[in-house]
C-alpha cells in the first residue's frame, strides 16, 4: 500500500477509508505483525530459559572440577553451545519483523498527530544502526509513536500515555546488550576456573535480564497494536465503528 500523501476529498465526499482527510498516510493494521512478534519474543523467551539453565549447569560444573567427569563437562559445554546458538538464530527473523512493526507503527502515527513526533519515520529504521545512538534514538521513536497514538479520554480531551513499561523494557534492553557484551567479552578471555564462572556468571545475568526485557517487549508491542487500531475521531472513516483488537 501507498505512503504517498493525499489531498483530502472534494466538499460532501466522505474520506477515503483509513486515510486522514487532511492527507497524510493510511492507517494500516500492525494486529498481523503483532501476533508474528508475540510468538517470536515468545521463542525468544524459550530459548532464554534454556540458556539460563546451561549457564547455571556450567557453573555447577565449574564449581565442582575435582568431582566432574569428562562426560559431564562435554555436556554441559555442548548444552551452553547449543543454547547461544539458538538465541543466535532468534536474533536475526526476531529483529527483522521488529523492526517492520515498528516503521509501520510510526508512520501509523502520523494518522493521529503530527505536533508529538519529531524524527522522521525513516528513523524508525535507521536509528538502530547508529553506534552509541542506538542506546537511545529507538526509544525516543518509540515514546513519540506511544504518545501519539494515545486515544483520547471519553470526553474528547487529550489524554498523556503512561510510559513506565515502555521505559521499563528500554531499560532492561540497554542492560542486557551491555551486560552481554561484557559476559561475552569475559568469557573470550577468560583461561582459569575462577574467570570462567564469573563469565559464566556475567552471561547468566545476561540472559535473565534478556528474558524480562523479551517479556515486557510482548507487551508493549500488543499494547501500541491495540492503540492504533481504532482510527482517531477526527479521521475516522464515515461509517466505520470502533472495534477492539482480536
Amino acid at each position: 500500500m501507498s505512503h504517498i500523501p493525499v489531498g483530502p476529498p472534494p466538499p460532501g465526499f466522505p474520506p477515503s477509508d483509513g486515510f486522514p482527510p487532511t492527507g497524510g498516510p493510511a492507517l494500516r493494521p500492525t494486529w498481523g505483525l503483532a501476533i508474528a512478534l508475540t510468538v517470536l519474543l515468545s521463542l525468544v523467551i524459550a530459548t532464554d530459559v534454556l540458556a539460563l539453565g546451561a549457564d547455571l549447569n556450567m557453573r555447577a560444573v565449574l564449581d565442582s572440577l575435582a568431582t566432574t567427569t569428562e562426560k559431564q563437562a562435554d555436556r554441559a559445554d555442548m548444552l551452553y553451545g547449543v543454547a547461544a546458538l539458538l538465541q543466535g538464530t532468534l536474533l536475526i527473523p526476531t529483529a527483522v519483523v521488529f523492526i517492520i512493526w515498528f516503521h509501520r507503527s510510526r508512520v501509523n502515527a502520523e494518522h493521529y498527530t503530527r505536533d508529538v513526533c519529531t524524527l522522521g519515520s525513516g528513523w524508525a529504521i535507521g536509528s538502530w544502526f547508529i553506534p552509541i545512538g542506538n542506546l537511545w534514538l529507538p526509544f525516543r521513536v518509540a515514546r513519540e509513536t506511544w504518545e501519539s497514538s494515545a486515544q483520547p479520554a471519553p470526553d474528547g480531551s487529550g489524554r498523556k500515555a503512561s510510559t513506565l513499561l515502555l521505559r521499563a523494557w528500554w531499560l532492561l534492553w540497554v542492560l542486557t546488550l551491555i551486560i552481554g557484551r561484557i559476559g561475552s567479552t569475559l568469557y573470550d578471555k577468560a583461561d582459569l576456573p575462577h574467570t570462567l564462572r564469573l563469565a559464566v556468571s556475567v552471561v547468566a545475568l545476561s540472559d535473565l535480564l534478556d528474558l524480562a526485557a523479551a517479556v515486557l517487549a510482548i507487551l508493549f508491542v500488543r499494547k501500541l497494536s491495540r492503540m492504533q487500531q481504532i482510527p482517531a475521531a477526527p479521521y475516522a472513516p464515515y461509517g466505520a465503528p470502533p472495534h477492539p483488537a482480536p
